[in-house]
Parts: structure tokens; C-alpha cells; sequence
């Protein structure tokens, strides 16, 4: 399936029923009044956020969604029937955005979420409603109220734990691949993966998370070089970063840098997430090297990185219960109030 992570499709609710004029004409019944039924509501147009979502693909080739007129009244006081509602399944995580890419309407970050997104019509009151003793025979209704219309935006944030990081090529995907059921694609020739990629870590009874593998960050990332700011947003919700570094380039400290300087023009209480860094393809490093190059990042990070390969194996498990540990703790403060603010960075800005 396609990944697509925003969207911008149209919505209307539907217009309510036209209220009946009839009047009741039996047989031995004289002057027997108005009797024209209500019209009925119009569906009204609904977002929920359901499981087993990860793409808005659903959007891509269908961008117009209106909701259907409630029944006319009839003779005979029948009232017309409401409309169905019309709701909009989306994966955990949708934002939902005005025309204008800067007003939030609602985070749908939570299963089974729904919230009214237009209102049907009222259905028109049928000449029955208008009689009484100065007008015994009203020959008039009204007609429904108007459906509410309008574009919207649909933006995904994927709900992950934890999030990988690095340049191109730094072998995300293959470390995703070493410690998940997750199958991104891996070859031996240098490119980068162009969707998320989301992986269920197990590790043991009630220790499990789940990551996702973002697309390689590139300088300038922030401002729109590369794939820019479009999966900058899909590590706003994790509770711990994992920077990955290749230590077979040619500057791994440099490139280190670089991820952090755009995690800080992106957001800065993103850069101020908990993040754990790791030597990926330490497998083609000698002893020397790997010294080397540990005093180098640890001096850069302030931390002492883990040496792992994706390959091999090697380190995988002790840096997950390392973030599965980073994870527990985040949570602990979230329940204790003290979770970091959101971003206000506009991502629509670029």
C-alpha cells in the first residue's frame, strides 16, 4: 500500500428535507386540515480515528465527500427521515487543518476519536406546524436549511515510541529490519527510503514499542531541501530519538551535527527530546577505529554512543532495552504533568 501523509479534500453536510404543504382530504371529513409532515435532517459529516491505519491513501483518488439530503415531509403528517452521517475513517494520528494549513481543528492521537466536522441541514417544518386559529389552512412549508460546506487539510503524524534518525544511507532501514518484523526495503547500493516505515519491537512480556523508521534528513532539511519538513513532523510525538551515525563516512561527527542543527531549526523542544546515539556498521571498523571514534561523538553528544550493527547483529538489543528504558520514563512523566509543550512550528511553512 502507498504511503500518503496529507491531503487536502472537500466536505459538505447535507441540506435538510423541504417541509410538506398537504391537506387531509378524506371522504365524510370535511375541512380537514393541513397535514404536511417535517423534513428530515441532513448527515452531517464526522472524522474518526481507527486502528489499523498508517495511510491516508484512502483520499488520493477521492477528494469530494458530501453527505446525503434528508427526506422531504409528506401528506399525511409523515416526517421525512434523517440522513445518514457521512465519517471519515482515518489512522491514529490525522490532524485535521482549515484551508488555510494553519488552524488545527482537531489531533485525532487517540483510537475511536470522532468529532463533528459539519453540520446537516435542519429538515423544514411542514404547513401542520403553521396552523392555528387565525390560519386554519396554511398553504406554505419551509424548506431545509443548507448543508454547511468547506476544504480541509488531513495531515498524518504516525504514532510511534521512538524514532529513528540520520543521514541517508546510514542503515536505518536495516536496523529496523535487524530488530522488527518490519520489511523496508534494503539493497547493497546507496539510497534513501522515501516513506515511513513503522516496526513492533518485542522484547520480552509487556516490553514492547514501536518505531519508526524516517526518511534520511539531508542540511536544510528545515527549510524544505530534500524531503524537507514533510517527515520532520513524524517524530513529534515519539518519547525518545535514535540517532543513528555510519561510522564508514567520511565525518561521521559532522553528520551527527547536521541531523541535530535541523532537529533545532525544526523544532526546538524536538531537539530537546530524549535521544540516544548510536555507530551504526561497526562491523567494518577495527578496534582502533572504534575507539577512535566513540571519544569523538561522545565529546560531540555528551553521551557515550553505542556501537551496533544492523547486520550483524551486534549491539541491536542492548540499545533497545536502552530506549525501551527511555520510553518507560517518558511516560512516567507525561502522567506526572511534566511532558514537554507541542511544537508550534508550522509545518506548512516552506
Amino acid at each position: 500500500m502507498k504511503f500518503l501523509d496529507q491531503c487536502k479534500i472537500f466536505i459538505r453536510s447535507g441540506n435538510g428535507g423541504a417541509g410538506s404543504v398537504s391537506f387531509r382530504r378524506e371522504k365524510f371529513i370535511p375541512n380537514g386540515g393541513p397535514d404536511g409532515g417535517d423534513g428530515g435532517k441532513g448527515g452531517s459529516v464526522w472524522v474518526e480515528a481507527v486502528e489499523g491505519l498508517n495511510t491516508l491513501i484512502d483520499y488520493r483518488y477521492q477528494q469530494h465527500f458530501k453527505a446525503n439530503t434528508g427526506t422531504h415531509g409528506m401528506g399525511r403528517q409523515m416526517h421525512g427521515a434523517n440522513a445518514e452521517d457521512l465519517v471519515l475513517r482515518v489512522p491514529v494520528g490525522t490532524q485535521v487543518f482549515e484551508e488555510d494549513h494553519e488552524t488545527l481543528i482537531v489531533d485525532l492521537d487517540t483510537p475511536g476519536q470522532k468529532v463533528m466536522l459539519l453540520k446537516g441541514g435542519n429538515g423544514g417544518w411542514g404547513n401542520t406546524r403553521f396552523k392555528g386559529p387565525v390560519n386554519q389552512a396554511p398553504d406554505f412549508a419551509l424548506p431545509g436549511q443548507d448543508g454547511e460546506e468547506k476544504w480541509i487539510w488531513l495531515r498524518l503524524k504516525l504514532i510511534a515510541d521512538a524514532g529513528l534518525l540520520g543521514l541517508p544511507n546510514a542503515g536505518k532501514s536495516t536496523f529496523l529490519a535487524a530488530s522488527s518484523a518490519a520489511r523496508p526495503k534494503i539493497a547493497d547500493y546507496p539510497f534513501t527510503t522515501l516513506t515511513p516505515n513503522l516496526g513492533v519491537i518485542d522484547l520480552g512480556a509487556e516490553q514492547r514499542f514501536v518505531i519508526a523508521d524516517i526518511p534520511g534528513l539531508i542540511e536544510g532539511a528545515s527549510e524544505g531541501a530534500g524531503l524537507g519538513t514533510r517527515f520532520l513532523g513524524h517524530v513529534e510525538r515519539t518519547k525518545v530519538l535514535i540517532h543513528l551515525v555510519d561510522g564508514t563516512q567520511e565525518d561521521p561527527v559532522k553528520a551527527y551535527k547536521v541531523i541535530r542543527n535541523e532537529l533545532a531549526a525544526y523544532a526546538e523542544d524536538l531537539a530537546k527530546r530524549p535521544e540516544i546515539v548510536a555507530i551504526n556498521k561497526v562491523d567494518s571498523l577495527d578496534a582502533e577505529a572504534r575507539k577512535d571514534l566513540t571519544k569523538k561523538l561522545k565529546k560531540a553528544s555528551g553521551q557515550t554512543p553505542y556501537l551496533i550493527s544492523g547486520v550483524t547483529g551486534e549491539g541491536v538489543r542492548d540499545l533497545l532495552f536502552a530506549a525501551h528504558a527511555k520510553i518507560v520514563e517518558g511516560e512516567k512523566a507525561e502522567k506526572a504533568g511534566d511532558s514537554p509543550a507541542p511544537s508550534t512550528y508550522d509545518p506548512w511553512d516552506r
